[in-house]
């Protein structure tokens, strides 16, 4: 089963772990998302979303940024950080 970065959805490999505090490897969260046991920007969801959707749309050829946004709206409130 694929891991996926629990803040911005990103498919998480060893290389883009984020770390710890102690500075351990993250197992929920990528490197460009948690740094150092911290978020590396503070930001709603939907700030989150803004700033992910071109990435998104330009790894997927075919897909518009508006298609991305949508597709993480319905898929960010089920990752940890943005649980309610």
């Amino acid at each position: 089963m694929e891991k996926f970065c629990q803040s911005c959805g990103m498919p998480l490999e060893e290389t883009l772990l984020g770390t710890e505090a102690d500075g351990k490897k993250s197992g929920d969260y990528c490197k460009y998302c948690y740094d150092k046991g911290k978020f590396t920007g503070e930001m709603t969801m939907e700030e989150m979303i803004e700033f992910c959707a071109p990435h998104m749309a330009e790894g997927n050829p075919g897909m518009t940024k508006e298609a991305a946004v949508e597709a993480m709206k319905s898929f960010f409130p089920q990752l940890k950080r943005w649980r309610k």
